[in-house]
């Protein structure tokens, strides 16, 4: 293996890690309610707590990697998931799980920037669609094989056996990590930490994802109205606060790099809303249309299809033609197939087969080319603080498309009744129309080939 592609291995390997910790546990929700006689909100807050961490601990993985080093700080960030996925296993509690969901929360959340951040410096912009069809299909194919391990692992052995399961690769990730990865360099002391910057953001990302929880939950509309202001409060007071900081936590100036920017508004706009959709999208085939769960889980396969097709397309045409027309092409697709829904080919099979490939598709066009884009043109040496914005951008679409579509379907419903079909199609609609809202952007990238702008960003020097 060349030097690149193992620095890409060890990426790949606490990405795949950081998925299965969030989908493998599914299935097991059931008898580890029974077994820690949780309730149904200690065991949502099972996810919840993760993603905070993961989200929570991210605005600072740039500058611990330029204190301590990357290696160091990958090490360590596997160590810290591999504590925390053994804590869990052996959690006597509800109250000890959530405390070690956490602990892993935090080791994820510095695990995959530090790593995205290697990888793709590690590869030349011409190589990174490459790397990034490699990464795209590992974020496909683990949510879709993990809560069937999960529920294997569950039904003959015990929801701990999940986390010990996790533990083992945990481990050889962090061999392989200290033995694969070049060694920091003598690094100039970065400047010093931004405490005020890390206040406010981790305010307003842990108020905001706590917002976004409660929204959807009856009864708590002024907790998430509370949290969600005070998540705006302090997001406006972080950007006062960054433009007066010598070296702010978050480089919000990379947002000047338009397909960096491009990609963010993208995925916020397509795989992020898909999320949403595809939680209203299976409520709708099985409490209105009666399908089984079996039946609707199994729409899946066409999207994962057609998604493996979208990755290829990604990698054939990126370098030769931009993200553009690939962001284009995919936008419309998904908004189209999002509208479908909202149609009576949605109650056929066939129709539904369409939607679905069709989704695949458009979103995962949209996913791929905005991941290769977006690291295109940013300087090797500003490589983590693109990474954490990219990274940040990613755990928050999908928590917003569902709040975003899982509270107007919520707020729909009573008001139709009866005609529960209508609360739903509306919904579709809203998705598709919130799918196209990236296009003004999208028109005013430049018509230009990734090829030549390699040698200006290889050029850059490397840390």
């Amino acid at each position: 293996m060349t030097a690149r592609s193992r620095i890409a291995a060890v990426y790949l390997l606490g990405f795949a890690l950081d998925l299965a910790n969030m989908f493998a546990l599914n299935a097991a929700y059931p008898a580890l309610q029974r077994e820690l006689r949780a309730s149904l909100a200690q065991l949502a807050w099972t996810s919840t707590i993760y993603v905070l961490g993961l989200t929570a601990v991210i605005p600072l993985g740039a500058w611990l990697a330029r204190r301590f080093g990357e290696r160091r700080l990958l090490i360590a960030s596997l160590s810290l998931f591999a504590l925390g996925t053994l804590g869990s296993g052996a959690s006597g509690s509800i109250g000890a799980l959530l405390g070690w969901r956490l602990l892993q929360g935090l080791g994820g959340g510095l695990l995959i920037p530090v790593g995205q951040t290697m990888a793709y410096r590690a590869y030349p912009s011409h190589a990174r669609a490459h790397l990034t069809s490699v990464v795209m299909a590992v974020a496909l194919l683990v949510p879709a094989l993990s809560p069937a391990f999960g529920g294997i692992v569950a039904d003959r052995c015990s929801w701990r056996a999940i986390f010990f399961a996790m533990a083992a690769p945990a481990v050889l990730a962090c061999a392989l990590a200290a033995v694969w990865l070049p060694r920091d360099g003598a690094n100039p002391r970065p400047a010093p930490l931004d405490l005020p910057g890390l206040g406010l953001s981790t305010t307003a990302l842990v108020a905001l994802l706590l917002g976004l929880s409660f929204a959807g939950q009856a009864g708590q509309g002024r907790v998430a109205a509370a949290a969600l202001a005070l998540a705006f409060a302090a997001g406006l007071a972080y950007l006062v606060q960054a433009r007066r900081a010598r070296a702010p936590l978050l480089d919000l100036s990379l947002l000047a790099q338009p397909q960096l920017r491009v990609g963010l508004i993208v995925y916020l706009c397509v795989p992020g809303v898909f999320a949403g959709a595809n939680l209203v999208a299976f409520l709708y085939f099985q409490n209105a249309l009666g399908l089984s769960a079996t039946r609707s889980g199994a729409l899946m396969m066409p999207w994962a299809a057609a998604a493996f097709a979208a990755i290829a397309t990604t990698r054939r045409c990126f370098a030769r033609y931009g993200a553009r027309p690939l962001f284009a092409c995919g936008i419309v697709v998904e908004a189209f197939a999002l509208a479908a829904l909202a149609t009576p080919l949605a109650e056929s099979d066939a129709g539904r087969v369409i939607a679905f490939a069709a989704m695949g598709f458009g979103a995962s066009l949209c996913t791929s080319a905005a991941q290769s884009a977006a690291f295109v043109d940013v300087p090797a040496a500003r490589m983590g603080d693109a990474s954490a914005l990219w990274n940040l951008n990613r755990q928050l679409s999908f928590c917003l498309g569902v709040a975003l579509l899982g509270s107007a379907l919520g707020a729909l419903l009573p008001l139709y009744g009866a005609a529960a079909r209508t609360a739903y199609q509306h919904c579709f609609v809203l998705a598709a129309a919130l799918t196209l809202l990236p296009l003004p952007w999208v028109a005013r990238l430049p018509a230009v080939r990734v090829g030549a702008t390699t040698s200006s960003v290889s050029s850059q020097p490397h840390e």
